[in-house]
């Protein structure tokens, strides 16, 4: 991070600047469109703020809403500054935003947003409740209830937090009635986007491959890995140079699929050092930032582990294995638990290509069928459903058009590192 991204990311996290419109007590003196409902949309972590930003589009060319974003305290806020730089909206920081009356906050974490001021829609930030809340302590485990559907983090001071706590399932309502059963008061299944948004897509294959520049017949091999110990790059950090190395590249092309976390959390400097060699072999590495549903789609099989990624691929009829041990904190019943119970394992130590010729040749549809079934019981009905929560909220009247979801953008990739020549310098400047 640059002294110049530090110090945004201070100001919008800590409030070093206090900003007098489009909200503030005397804003009306300086607005241009007046008695706007305005809406704070708390952005968490680069994934979360992904996740909110596909909605934005549901509401806020509506002339009758204001928008404005914040950045929340977070252990993943890394990178947060880049996105809501990127984001191009009006940024308040977190003191500011805690000390501010707001019609409606967007959230899809928990940390801290009992500090708001403002009914609170809290939606999912994954393939919908997939881990359980574990706490290690003395070297052992112990699994406590679903995250995010638990008490701790909706429930304050005696209080419920959010107006309305967003489920893509019918089945999560029993499993929040279990743990937090004042809570159903409040939660509304809405559906999952990401699964409504790969469904509109699969028409786009041919484009998503032709973006990604493979060539006519290979076979492309997604990486798909969620952060943490557990996860594939985790566990198997070798893995994408064991298939470079495997694989003919006349036939093959290979990606990897990170979670933003994994990025953000070590570095995109590190990542991409620590994938050196193996993008020096052809590794495609899809950035962060890229729009990935398209990558799943692209692909012919994704070798990953329980994470979201690889259950959205499951979910939109692409062949998957398992390459790394599941879990502690996989949640029973879940969209993951089915993968971990049912996927084809990738076993390192084996020949990998017989492997995979094996898991496609096998594809079923059985468990991509099982596994969508899991993630949302609104299929195609993300958009309508959110929209009229939304508006709702808001106490606005929807608007006439009908909202429908639009195709995944074109993904984009990294196919080679940076390279520093000899006696060149990475950085300006001198060592204080």
């Amino acid at each position: 991070m640059t002294n110049e991204e530090y110090e945004g990311f201070v100001s919008a996290v800590g409030g070093m600047e206090w900003r007098q419109v489009p909200v503030g007590l005397d804003a009306d003196r300086w607005v241009t469109r007046t008695e706007c409902k305005t809406v704070l949309v708390v952005v968490h972590s680069v994934t979360t703020g992904q996740r909110l930003a596909g909605i934005l589009p549901l509401f806020e060319s509506d002339r009758r809403v204001q928008v404005v974003f914040t950045a929340a305290p977070e252990v993943f806020r890394n990178g947060v500054t880049g996105l809501l730089r990127r984001l191009d909206g009006v940024v308040i920081g977190w003191e500011q935003a805690t000390r501010t009356t707001f019609d409606l906050a967007l959230a899809a974490g928990h940390e801290a947003v009992h500090e708001l001021h403002a009914p609170l829609i809290v939606l999912p930030h994954g393939a919908s409740h997939n881990k359980l809340v574990v706490r290690r302590e003395a070297g052992a485990v112990a699994a406590g209830g679903v995250y995010g559907l638990d008490r701790q983090n909706l429930v304050r001071g005696g209080r419920v937090v959010p107006a309305a706590v967003v489920l893509s399932h019918r089945a999560d309502l029993m499993t929040l009635g279990r743990q937090c059963p004042e809570a159903l008061a409040v939660a509304e299944v809405i559906g999952d986007p990401c699964y409504d948004q790969l469904a509109v897509s699969k028409p786009l294959r041919a484009a998503y491959r032709g973006a990604i520049g493979l060539p006519e017949g290979a076979r492309l091999v997604a990486t798909a890995s969620t952060w943490g110990t557990q996860s594939l790059f985790g566990q198997l950090a070798d893995l994408h140079d064991c298939l470079l190395a495997e694989l003919p590249r006349d036939r093959y092309a290979v990606a990897a699929l990170l979670h933003p976390n994994v990025w953000y959390g070590h570095g995109p400097r590190q990542v991409r050092a620590w994938l050196g060699s193996a993008m020096r072999h052809g590794l495609m590495l899809v950035p962060p930032t890229a729009q990935w549903l398209g990558v799943l789609l692209a692909a012919d099989i994704v070798v990953g582990d329980v994470g979201s990624s690889t259950a959205y691929a499951a979910a939109a009829g692409v062949p998957v294995m398992l390459a790394a041990n599941p879990s502690e904190d996989i949640a029973p019943g879940s969209a993951a638990a089915l993968l971990a119970g049912a996927a084809p394992r990738l076993l390192p130590d084996r020949p990998i290509g017989p492997q995979l010729a094996d898991a496609l040749a096998s594809h079923r549809t059985e468990l991509s069928e099982l596994v969508a079934a899991r993630i949302t019981s609104e299929p195609g009905q993300f958009q309508r459903n959110m929209r009229r929560l939304i508006y709702r909220l808001l106490g606005l009247t929807q608007p006439p058009s009908v909202p429908v979801m639009p195709p995944a953008g074109v993904p984009a990739v990294i196919r080679r590192p940076a390279v520093i020549r000899q006696g060149e310098l990475p950085w300006r400047g001198s060592w204080s």
